[in-house]
């Protein structure tokens, strides 16, 4: 052969094997240079031998190093034969000559093996598999030739001979060559590709008439076992150069062996030898042994024997059924049958079956999931391997066609099979069957599909798992030794020299003189990164930084160059070890320069070679994502994770640069890195690190700071550096920059230079902690940054408490606490004092024994003499006079100040007073912020010694001027005081207190008046009426009974026929309803811990779920009152506890308590009740307030307008029986309820004496004007709606200073004036007495505001943005002082703030009780309290803090009851401040008139969309199913906004899988590879590390993605991406509560978390996907989750619409709150209406 190859070929062949002994190449680049070249000239063997080695690599069976190791066996082999004798292998024409050629050739192939060539790259070492290779080399001859022949046993023995050194005399058996070569082809051989592509023989023209008359040739199947074995070259080669039976040739008696690998027959599709590719990977050390190879051998001759029978007969093989077999055809081995030999075949026959049965009992013949054929009849479910046993009792096996289909399953063809992906890889993007997402899972846990899912047994009971082993890595680059993605380097660049030789070279001496830098610089071009193995790695995976030699080969070109190809370029193998890579800025576009440094030069690189782009574009993408990074931290102070992500998606990247989220986690350790070292180079007066964004990205990826790195970031950096916007400081009035001067002081203007002191002084922090481990924590201080300047040690003056600017500790940046559980938050509060018990707890002593009375004794009793006056000490202390009270010695309170009541002496001479006690502003909640002169009246008083009085001292009473609404924002507030701020005996009270709800309010003169001559005490009297409040008053006895028809109880009277709201306790039904399997026994199914490995981190408690949320009121309808048998006498009047009071009531029905269940109550009206006759009796312990209850035919108006006139309003119009489970008609007697009585409450209707069957209508109460309202911060206007919806505000005027939000406002508020400027820009122009702005606009006037209400912006507040401390968010938080300024300066009647919860911890409290001070030192009356949006009518969780201020002269507001159920884990709303617990004033926590509304309830009706899909506007096609839909639909019958976000579409990926049960989020995902839209597939997360936490799973598999699961630092190497469950999520999850809830799915019968300003599925709340769609929440749902009617309109881009949402007040809130503001305002009015009518 080598004589027809051309001697360019040959002469570049010759190079190629110099090249590849020298060292100079890798047996990589030496097959791909070989294969171009010998291509056309391969014969039919090599050509089948690589074709074998490539299938087999791409099935994963050997690894890429293998698989150029034993490619270039084949071609040394094919070298060797064309040097030995070329024209005899071309031409056959001559036995003996060709039986000595393949005897050469499989002595040659062997010994070529003993020495491996060597190679230039260290640490890579070829096996000595001589031996085993030997023996595979005789098993293969001895099998081919086939035991039934005996020429073939003799040319076997013969060639073994040959092997061992004969010669090739020895092969002739008595036979001469020359008698068989009129039967073989005499026009030599060409070449043809196959079936597949694969190369085939194809005989001459000319053949012999025998060859035309054989039989069918048969199909040879060799089948992969379940222990896969590595088949070798020899192996291989052995096989397909000599045919196990060749036809005719033989019969006649040839002696040839070299004859049977010329095929002689027409090729025509015939005798089929196929070869299924390996797919587990072996360990190329692992040994081959003998007794495999006998056994395969066994098994393939058994099935030879068996097929050719077949064929003999008739029988015709199935055809292949995976386009990813290998197959072999040629017609050599076939049997000539004819119908003389019928017996012979006959006995054959039997013989094929008999050995065929025993081998399928034997090996259990697995099935490759590849051959559709053998699919079962029960669909049994194949391995990932695809193996499927065939059982015998479940396959009935025919020896004569064992491949065939079975005749009741569907038959695939070839082109079916070859779409199937290996490894049961989902192949369609829309799967047919969503049911094939979750096989192997737990049936509750499915997609609900339209169609029945297919039958699936679970895999586990078809395959046994070994205990999983972490994989081999390499020492070095740490990269798994048989992973796919491991590449190998292909050489090093052609004449190429050491480093510090290629340097000497002139092409790059550009300097003469010899003052030359150390280490020069130069670019290098067409590099590779590798290590010591020859793994191409890559330089950014902290190799470097542990220390590990990693070297580059390529092209050096001088630095001026600017041609990025090898031309001209120096080439170079070995550079390095790299001892540091850096970035220097860019290049003018978008594209970084990178840089290496080694010991001898510093090389800017330029192109990388083809197989190391992929390592350069991740970190070109990675810098790039830096970039894009720290622009958003600069642009978006307040900008959140999801914001970050939103940015990606519309942001349009360079080439060959993905953003995506995926990409993000993926560089998210250099990214926060990055960052850091922005902020390291800055001048400490901002800090990036600490933005929000940043610590959820930190938390998802397990970020961690501050370690060495080995990137040097020189030149230009990142971002160039732009200076801050200036942020306009708060413009407060004069009395709130007193109080806010020390917590605000650099963020609030001072006017006329005030404030240069402040601009220039560095604000002092809290000392921080540190973490010890990082970098900065190592430093020491510098001594030169202003922070070291002012420490003692330096010679400053200590104040600052900063540490040094380079020892800043990143970590202890983001150490911040997290939120707090919601059980954990509540056990605190109860570990708490309370707030009532700190003010009464007054221990005194005795101070002084100079006592005595003034004066005769005033009255006497027979026990106490009472007197007017007594003298202490010098001072003479009569009734009405204050007195300041010695306290004990432990207590180390300030003396204690209480007002004399009373004077008395008891009947052993003791003196005595009684104090009605004061409280300082300390013990309230203003705490240390109170004004020390300042007290308050508080409900408390006591009998004390006369001698605890140490003298007497001043209270001032305090009254508002009548000119107090015109007095907001005087220039000297401190004017107004009564008392002068140097009087230290002199006090001041203008409020009282009540500690138990945080209420200052004031009393009016005749509450706190002592009487002239009378001995009672005010605070006596309102402790007796607040004990009567909660006891039961008999009332209206009976004349006829004991009964009585009235009690008195909690500030109502409940008489007889009244409706009341008792707790579900109270009473059951005789319906008994089944109660729902609990989630922890839905949990207890059985799942594929294969397929779902992180299924395991389930909990029972799902956030978001209602499965604990109580049940509404019972409503009853009172039929008799008695008080209980032991309570003794009673009459009229008597004062009972509740539970001594009896009440025998009637129970009404809900829907959801009769058979038909919650289903029923879901399309019912809320308020829908069923009469029904059971009674039952209730003490009033249980009894929670009055209802109303009417029957649905007496109602005046519709029953929708019914609900909203007034509270607790419930209809009914039909009874309940439960006996017969019937609805039927109500009985005459309650068909009379609610007739009557319509009005004002006039009037108590007809009826008998123990009963009201009509019904006193209570509305709320009616307002002759709404109050003019500013809303600042108003963002779209939700609290503004809500107010609207109460009917107590107009809306005037709007500040809003995003456009987008200002714009939806306007919309929804058209006459309204909404003003887009600085808050503080029009307040200043309003304290300057302007009437407009710049643009024209109309600022309101003093006295012109009557409501003002608003939120100030919250994120610096937020539990979800714990990072307080830079600029923009004091800024933010200052706007508290400027929104508090609005309020002084306009004195408005009514005054809300609203805030998140954490507002009311923010700062320990400070900013509360600042807040509280300023409204108090204004003259307000205030309160706070946390209310919980999801009990008063939306479905969602959603704490807001709420401050109410009411003028004086109005009624201060309480917060509203609860209207709707709610889960009780979210309706804590006490809160905690300076360790005093304080609660609310409602007394419904956890229960509520009205069911829980939930997401079924707002979202049912909605019509379906896909991801990024929905229109602006569209009709509604469905009618309202819910009683909250009929509540917010749009009369216009149009849908607005009802749109979703687009996602990536990976993120579709993992949407599309997360089952629809409840709960369900990312730890219900398949770990599976998917094929996703634009053709790419995702990749398989690998568990590669054991978890310490978690162990391992019941079958040993790993559960650990990173090294830092079993104890070990974080591995950068360990780094996955683009994985169907994303990685760093099982990363992270053991320190993060398993991240519950991310991607997680909505439950229809729960409710949504805190609705976020952008839904993302890894967000904060991750809980955003639709509960059955494959989507996050529309625009319109989450406006729905805030109670948001269909017809509100929202302005601007999709995002600006999600932020409007997020940002709002839910609109049911605030028109609870507004109700309460409404009853407040009409009962002013009437009381200035009885005033004037007197």
């Amino acid at each position: 052969m080598a004589s027809q190859i051309p001697n360019d070929v040959v002469e570049g062949v010759n190079n190629v094997w110099e090249e590849y002994e020298d060292g100079d190449i890798t047996a990589k680049g030496a097959v791909k240079r070989l294969r171009s070249y010998l291509k056309p000239y391969l014969p039919a063997p090599c050509i089948m031998s690589l074709t074998y080695l490539d299938n087999t690599l791409e099935a994963g069976g050997i690894n890429e190093r293998q698989f150029y190791e034993q490619a270039l066996e084949v071609f040394e082999t094919f070298n060797k034969l064309s040097h030995q004798e070329p024209a005899k292998i071309q031409h056959p024409g001559n036995c003996d000559e060709n039986n000595q050629n393949v005897a050469n050739a499989s002595s040659s192939l062997d010994s070529s093996l003993k020495v491996s060539p060597s190679t230039s790259i260290p640490g890579t070492e070829m096996e000595d598999s001589n031996e085993s290779l030997g023996k595979i080399s005789i098993k293969s001859l001895e099998f081919l030739q086939g035991p039934q022949l005996p020429q073939n046993e003799i040319c076997v023995k013969e060639s073994i001979k040959t092997k061992q050194g004969m010669s090739s005399s020895h092969l002739t058996n008595g036979i001469e060559s020359q008698q068989h070569e009129s039967e073989l082809p005499k026009g030599g051989l060409g070449f043809s590709n196959g079936e597949d592509g694969f190369p085939l023989p194809i005989p001459s023209a000319s053949s012999d008439s025998k060859v035309k008359k054989t039989a069918t040739p048969a199909k040879v199947k060799v089948k992969r076992k379940d222990t896969a074995r590595q088949k070798s070259i020899t192996e291989m080669f052995s096989f397909i150069k000599k045919d196990p039976q060749p036809h005719n040739t033989l019969q006649n008696g040839c002696k040839n062996a070299s004859e049977i690998a010329i095929p002689s027959a027409p090729f025509n599709n015939q005798h089929e030898v196929e070869f299924d590719s390996p797919k587990t990977p072996v360990s190329p050390n692992k040994p081959v042994l003998e007794a495999d190879i006998e056994r395969d051998c066994k098994t393939l001759e058994i099935k030879q024997k068996k097929d050719d029978l077949c064929d003999a007969d008739g029988i015709v093989s199935s055809h292949a059924r995976d386009a990813g077999n290998y197959h072999i055809l040629s017609n050599g081995n076939m049997k000539d049958c004819d119908a003389n030999d019928s017996a012979s075949v006959q006995e054959d026959k039997e013989d094929c079956d008999a050995n065929d049965a025993a081998s399928v009992q034997e090996d259990k013949e697995d099935c490759d999931a590849k051959d559709a054929a053998s699919v079962q009849e029960d669909k049994e479910d194949c391995d990932a391997n695809g193996a499927a046993s065939v059982q015998e009792d479940k396959e009935d096996c025919d020896a004569n066609d064992a491949a065939s289909v079975q005749e009741d399953k569907e038959d695939c063809d070839a082109k079916d099979a070859a779409s199937v992906k290996k490894d049961n890889i989902t192949t369609s993007w829309d799967s047919d069957d969503p049911g094939d997402e979750f096989e192997g899972f737990p049936s509750e846990k499915r997609l609900k599909l339209a169609e029945p899912e297919r039958s699936y047994h679970s895999s586990q009971d078809q395959k046994t798992s070994q205990p999983a082993a972490p994989k081999s890595r390499c020492p070095i680059c740490r990269q798994i030794l048989d992973s796919d993605s491991l590449s190998f380097y292909e050489g090093h660049p052609q004449d190429a020299t050491e480093e510090f030789i290629a340097l000497t070279d002139p092409k790059l001496a550009i300097f003469m003189d010899d003052d030359l830098e150390e280490r020069p610089q130069h670019k290098l071009t067409s590099f590779t990164v590798y290590d010591k193995q020859g793994h191409v790695c890559p330089f950014d995976g902290g190799l470097i930084e542990r220390n590990a030699l990693l070297y580059t080969s390529g092209y050096i070109k001088p630095i001026f160059a600017e041609d990025p190809t090898p031309l001209d370029g120096v080439p170079v193998m070995d550079v390095g070890p790299i001892n540091e890579w850096w970035i220097s800025g860019f290049d003018g576009g978008e594209k970084a320069l990178l840089g290496f440094s080694t010991g001898y030069a510093e090389y800017v690189l330029m192109d990388p070679s083809p197989v190391y782009k992929q390592y350069v574009d991740a970190v070109m993408e990675k810098i790039y994502l830096s970039k894009l990074v720290i622009e958003f931290l600069y642009d978006n102070e307040d900008g959140g994770y999801e914001d970050l992500l939103n940015l990606l998606q519309t942001t349009v990247p360079p080439p060959d640069v993905v953003l995506s989220e995926d990409s993000l986690l993926r560089h998210a350790q250099f990214v926060c890195d990055q960052v850091h070292n922005f902020d390291v180079a800055g001048d400490g007066s901002d800090v990036l690190i600490t933005h929000p964004c940043l610590r959820t990205l930190v938390d998802l990826a397990g970020v961690t700071l501050g370690k060495r790195c080995a990137l040097k970031t020189r030149g230009p950096r990142i971002k160039t550096v732009k200076k801050m916007p200036k942020w306009t400081k708060a413009t407060t009035t004069p009395l709130v920059r007193r109080c806010f001067d020390q917590f605000f002081a650099d963020q609030i203007d001072s006017h006329k230079g005030d404030n240069s002191a402040n601009d220039t002084k560095e604000k002092s922090g809290p000392r921080r902690m540190r973490c010890g481990v990082c970098e900065a924590c190592l430093k020491q201080d510098c001594g030169e940054c202003s922070s070291c300047k002012d420490m003692i040690k330096f010679g400053g003056s200590g104040r600052s408490k900063q540490c040094c600017k380079d020892r800043r500790c990143p970590n202890m940046m983001l150490a911040e606490p997290d939120d707090e559980n919601e059980e954990e938050a509540v056990q605190k509060l109860a570990n708490l004092r309370d707030a009532a018990a700190q003010t009464r707890s007054h221990r005194v002593k005795k101070t002084t024994d100079k006592l005595c009375w003034v004066g005769e004794a005033s009255y006497r009793t027979s026990k106490r003499v009472y007197y007017s006056s007594a003298r202490v000490n010098e001072d003479v202390v009569c009734r009405g006079d204050c007195v300041q009270i010695e306290p004990d010695a432990g207590v180390k309170d300030l003396p204690y100040i209480a007002r004399v009541v009373s004077l008395w002496e008891d009947m052993k001479g003791e003196k005595y007073l009684h104090a009605d006690w004061y409280c300082r502003g300390k013990d309230t909640i203003l705490g240390d912020t109170s004004d020390p002169q300042e007290l308050f009246i508080i409900d408390d008083c006591e009998d004390i010694p006369l001698a605890s009085v140490m003298k007497k001292v001043r209270v001032v009473p305090h009254h508002p001027p009548p000119n107090w609404r015109l007095l907001g924002g005087i220039l000297h507030p401190e004017d107004l005081n009564p008392l002068a701020s140097d009087d230290t005996h002199s006090f001041f009270c203008q409020l009282a207190y009540v500690p138990q709800h945080a209420r200052f309010i004031h009393l009016s003169s005749e509450q706190n008046e002592l009487a002239t001559g009378s001995r009672d005490c005010p605070c006596c009297e309102r402790l007796r009426l607040a004990e009567l409040r909660d006891s039961c008053v008999l009332m209206e006895k009976s004349t006829e009974t004991d009964e009585y028809n009235a009690v008195q109880y909690m500030d109502q009277k409940f008489s007889v026929g009244d409706c009341i709201l008792v707790e579900p306790s109270a009473f059951a039904f005789k319906v008994k309803l089944p109660s729902p399997a609990s989630r922890a026994q839905r949990q207890q199914e059985h799942w594929d811990e294969d397929l779902f490995p992180e299924y395991y981190r389930l909990t029972q408690k799902i956030k978001g779920s209602n499965e604990d949320t109580s049940e509404p009121f019972r409503v009853a309808q009172i039929l008799s009152i008695r008080p209980h048998s032991k309570s003794g006498e009673v009459f009229c009047g008597s004062a009972l506890p509740p539970a001594s009071v009896t009440a025998v009531v009637r129970k009404f029905y809900r829907p959801e308590n009769t058979h038909r269940g919650a289903a029923a109550a879901y399309q019912a009206p809320l308020n829908l009740l069923y009469w029904s006759d059971e009674e039952s009796s209730v003490s009033f312990s249980w009894v929670c307030g009055k209802c109303t209850v009417v029957y649905a035919e007496n109602l005046t108006c519709s029953p929708d307008e019914f609900f909203l006139q007034g509270p607790y309003r419930f209809i009914f119009s039909q009874a309940y029986d439960a006996t017969t489970k019937e609805l039927v008609e109500p009985p005459k007697s309650a068909i009379n309820l609610g007739s009557s009585g319509k009005g004002k409450g006039k009037g108590k209707g007809k009826g008998s004496s123990n009963s009201n069957t009509t019904a006193v209508l209570e509305d709320y109460p009616s307002i002759t004007r709404r109050l003019r309202t500013l809303d600042v911060f108003s963002g779209c206007g939700g609290l503004s709606e809500g107010f609207h919806q109460a009917g107590v505000a107009e809306s005037c005027w709007a500040i809003e200073v995003f456009e987008p939000a200002a714009n939806a406002y306007k919309l929804n508020n058209p006459n309204a004036t909404v003003f887009t400027d600085d808050c503080n820009l029009l307040l200043r122009m309003a304290m300057e007495n302007k009437t407009t702005n710049s643009k024209g606009q109309t600022l309101p006037r003093k006295g012109d505001v009557e409501l003002l209400c608003g939120g100030p912006p919250c994120q610096g507040f937020s539990g979800m943005n714990r990072f307080n401390s830079r600029q923009y968010s004091l800024f933010k938080n200052s706007l508290v002082a400027s929104y508090l300024s609005y309020c002084d300066f306009y004195r408005p009647r009514f005054f809300l703030l609203e805030n998140v919860r954490n507002f009311v911890s923010y700062k320990c409290g400070m900013v509360l009780q600042l807040t509280l001070r300023v409204l108090v030192q204004m003259g307000y009356q205030c309160t706070f309290g946390i209310l919980q949006a999801g009990s008063y009518g939306v479905a969602q969780t959603r704490r807001r803090a709420i401050i109410l201020a009411a003028a004086p002269g109005e009624q201060l507001p309480y917060f509203p009851e609860p209207l709707h159920s709610f889960s009780p884990h979210a309706c804590s709303v006490s809160a905690a401040v300076a360790d005093v617990k304080y609660k609310s004033n409602c007394r419904w926590t956890v229960c509520g008139p009205l069911r829980t509304i939930t997401v079924r309830d707002a979202l049912s009706d909605l019509q379906p969309i896909q991801n990024g899909g929905g229109r602006e506007q569209v009709a509604y096609t469905t009618e309202p199913e819910s009683h909250f839909q009929r509540m917010v639909r749009a009369s216009d019958g149009l849908l607005l906004d009802h749109q979703c976000k687009s996602l990536s579409d990976l993120v579709a990926a993992r949407m599309q899988r997360i089952p629809t049960a409840p709960g369900s989020d990312w730890r219900m995902l398949p770990n599976k590879p998917v094929r996703l839209p634009d053709g790419s597939w995702t990749k398989k997360l690998e568990y590669n590390h054991d978890d310490k936490r978690n162990g391992r799973s019941s079958e040993g598999h790993l559960r650990g993605v990173c090294a830092c699961a079993s104890g070990a630092p974080c591995d950068p190497m360990d780094r996955q991406h683009n994985t169907l469950i994303p990685w760093c999520l099982p990363h992270t999850a053991n320190r993060h509560n398993h991240w519950a809830g991310l991607y997680g799915r909505l439950e229809w019968d729960g409710f949504f978390s805190t609705t976020v300003t952008n839904p993302e599925p890894m967000g904060k709340q991750g809980r955003v996907l639709h509960p059955e769609q494959h989507r996050v929440v529309s625009v319109r749902e989450c406006a729905r989750s805030q109670g948001f009617p269909d017809a509100y309109r929202f302005y601007g881009s999709l995002l600006e619409k999600h932020r409007q949402v997020g940002n709002a007040v839910p609109p049911p809130m605030a028109r609870a709150i507004g109700l309460e503001i409404r009853k407040c305002i009409a009962a002013t009015e009437k009381l200035h209406c009885s005033d004037a009518s007197t």
